[in-house]
């Protein structure tokens, strides 16, 4: 290998696990439910990495929330840029305080999402 090269996991020399047939088997049905391969697994849970499945229905669910919240701020913000009579009531500090909470919300959508593709086991 070259000094300007980096090693990659192909390169690099496997690690072996000795297990049983019913404990292979265990291990391979626990990657399958997860979507995942074999090797993709176990090296997600030897890093310390949670396996949370195909689909957690419970970040899906805060995530559609979030989404809801999301559709109801633009909402908002749309009446008052279409100059519609209902947001002739908006004044500036109102429209920044609805641009602000539409980052919060944005933001809180980002945490949970980070939640559903690389959850961390707690210790």
């Amino acid at each position: 290998m070259m000094d300007d090269e980096r090693p990659t996991r192909k390169s690099s020399p496997p690690i072996k696990v000795y297990c049983l047939p019913n404990e292979r088997a265990a291990i391979e049905q626990n990657a399958a439910a997860a979507g995942m391969s074999l090797s993709s697994f176990l090296l997600t849970v030897g890093m310390g990495y949670k396996i949370t499945g195909i689909v957690d229905y419970e970040h899906v669910r805060e995530m559609a929330r979030i989404n809801g919240d999301l559709g109801r701020l633009g909402g908002l913000l749309k009446l008052w840029l279409t100059d519609d009579v209902r947001a002739a009531r908006f004044g500036e500090a109102t429209i920044h305080a609805l641009l602000s909470r539409i980052e919060e919300t944005q933001d809180e959508l980002g945490k949970v999402m980070m939640g559903v593709v690389r959850p961390r086991v707690e210790p």
